[in-house]
Formats: structure tokens, sequence, C-alpha cells
């Protein structure tokens, strides 16, 4: 049966559209039941409508504190009994209760080489550093902030005269590409969480990721 998916949203969902045309094309083995935005305006929601995908909000200013947010949110996410849920763009950090909840079955995407550059502003820290490349990396959800382990990364040079933006727009492209490769690995039974290490295959995972090489082999 394919894997049954929630995907998390904040915005407009451009990894969000990358897993609906990897589902619709047959590339990825899933069945995405629910897309759930703590943002009831998200552009994204519009997205998976378009798609005929269930769409939900629950808005976390309407919650005094995180563990309130957090309860809701997981009460909506568990209606759908997802095998998989997916962090795709959103932008709450969510409790140690809540990832412990869906640990081994939650992915998140962040865009630098992890464990380079945790949390935000990714692109202008690798510049400012002076680093030659950057990128993305798909990585369980633990406790730790972008510190779960990593799954695959892509790299990305980081050219003479790029500005974060730019340079974010070119990881993105990859992003685009890593994250449903990651989630097909899930849905085939290849990848999974073993204690504290990603492993793919039956094998452990490198302390980076598998590196991407432009093919899902």
């Amino acid at each position: 049966m394919p894997c049954n998916t929630v995907i998390l949203i904040s915005g407009s969902g451009s990894n969000l559209q990358a897993f609906i045309d990897s589902a619709q094309s047959g590339r990825l083995d899933a069945t995405i039941s629910a897309v759930i935005s703590n943002r009831p305006a998200a552009q994204g929601l519009e997205r998976a409508r378009d798609a005929g995908i269930s769409t939900a909000a629950v808005d976390h200013t309407a919650y005094s504190n995180r563990d309130d947010f957090d309860a809701a949110l997981r009460e909506v996410i568990d209606g759908y009994q997802p095998d998989l849920v997916i962090l795709a763009g959103f932008m709450r950090i969510l409790g140690a209760d809540f990832v412990r909840h869906y640990r081994g079955r939650m992915l998140n995407i962040h865009p630098s080489l992890l464990p380079k550059y945790p949390g935000l502003h990714t692109h202008q820290r690798a510049i400012d550093a002076g680093d030659t490349e950057a990128g993305a990396t798909v990585h369980f959800v633990t406790e730790e902030l972008d510190g779960g382990p990593p799954v695959i990364h892509a790299r990305v040079p980081i050219e003479a005269g790029d500005g974060a933006e730019l340079l974010a727009a070119r990881v993105l492209e990859q992003e685009h590409r890593i994250y449903p490769l990651a989630a097909q690995w899930y849905a085939q039974g290849r990848l999974i969480l073993n204690g504290n290490r990603a492993e793919l295959d039956g094998e452990a995972l490198p302390a980076t990721g598998f590196p991407f090489n432009g093919t899902s082999d």
C-alpha cells in the first residue's frame, strides 16, 4: 500500500508541490492524505486544494503556549493516521513530546549542509563565512533543532557575486529533488531511524547523509 503521508507547511509550498508532482507521476509511492498549516492563509493550502488534497489549519496565534498548539496540531495529524509526517517549510519549533510522538516517521529539510548552520539565514551565513559551497539536507526530526540524523544532502557551489536570494533559489531546486527521494526511500521501507542513526538498506548513512549525485540509485 502507498505510504500514508501528511505534510506540514507554513508558506507558499514549493516543496509541497514537488511532493504532489512526484506522487502524481508515480515517482513517490505515497498518498498525501492532508496538508496542514499553522497559517490559515498559507498559499500552499491552495496548492493542496487544487490537487484535490484535504487541508486543515491550526493557527498557532490562537494558542497561548507551544504545548497547547502542539497538542491541537497532533490531534489533527493523528486523525489521518499517517505513516510519515513531512515538514515542508513548517516554520514553528515543535516541542520534545510532539517530536517523540513521531520519532522515526517525521522528516525535515534544512537549507544548509548540516551540521553547518542550523537555524535561520543559512545562505547568508555560508556566504559570510567564505564557504565555497552550500546546499540542503533532509534529516529525521529529533528533539535537537535541525540536529536529527541526516538522510541525504545536495551540494551547490557558491559562485562569485552570489547573494543570499540567488543562492537560495539554486539550493531550492535541489531541495525539490532530494526531499521526495528521501520520502520514497522511506515509503519503500529502505530508510529507517535506528536509535540515533539513519539507515538505508540496512547500512548506516554517513554523518552528513547520502551525497546526492543526481540519480535515485
